[in-house]
């Protein structure tokens, strides 16, 4: 079964994009063709805000979706953490403290959840720390004058999002060993069963990067119709 996994720069309903274009792209790579699909939200790396979930909610609702969020904090003890993942189509992780976020999912045992149903073809995407925990490496501002932390690892190689909109990422991506790649706010990044697919923008003139042997070289990206 194809292991889908998309990661996104930046942009969408969590930087004030409305348009939806994103998310509507994320719908057309799901397993199954169900009437609501089921789209879960993790806001861990955030602490759960509860701006970012009402978010999530009001734009996944307006899509036809079933959304539901699974929040850490606080941590709902009764709850079935790897079943609610499993049961889903889709889950979609904010943006925030990235090695927080892996900490206390590895704490909780709640990444072998995630990679269970990424497994069993629910569609795994994030954006910023939320497309950072997948790869072997990434690039963040969650340490101290940002670095290169390892990540899950369930994709091969360095990602780095927010590519145009802070420029000391740049220098970082270069010095990572390949494949790296590179997203700038607007852009997504797919991946089946850890290998490249294809890079689309929800907007014009932003490019995916991709670094192998030399420099980073800009990838093909597909523009997203309104």
């Amino acid at each position: 079964m194809s292991q889908e996994l998309v990661a996104i720069g930046g942009g969408g309903f969590l930087m004030e994009d409305l348009s939806g274009l994103q998310e509507r792209y994320l719908l057309t790579l799901l397993r199954r063709r169900a009437t609501r699909p089921r789209a879960l939200f993790l806001g861990t790396a955030s602490g759960d805000g509860e701006r970012a979930q009402l978010r999530f909610m009001k734009l996944f609702t307006a899509l036809g979706c079933e959304p539901s969020t699974l929040p850490f904090f606080p941590y709902e003890m009764k709850r079935d953490y790897g079943q609610a993942v499993r049961d889903a189509d889709l889950v979609y992780v904010g943006g925030g403290n990235t090695v927080a976020m892996v900490a206390v999912w590895r704490e909780f045992g709640f990444d072998a959840d995630l990679h269970a149903a990424w497994q069993d073809g629910t569609l795994l995407c994030g954006i910023s720390a939320g497309a950072n925990c997948w790869f072997e490496r990434y690039i963040t501002d969650s340490v101290p004058g940002g670095g290169t932390r390892e990540g899950l690892g369930w994709v091969p190689g360095t990602f780095c999002p927010h590519l145009d909109s802070e420029p000391w990422r740049q220098p970082l991506l270069e010095q990572a060993g390949p494949p790296a790649y590179g997203a700038p706010d607007g852009v997504m990044v797919r991946f089946a069963g850890g290998r490249f697919v294809e890079a689309v923008t929800s907007r014009e003139g932003r490019q995916a990067v991709r670094k192998s042997d030399g420099p980073a070289q800009a990838l093909d990206t597909r523009l997203l119709a309104a």
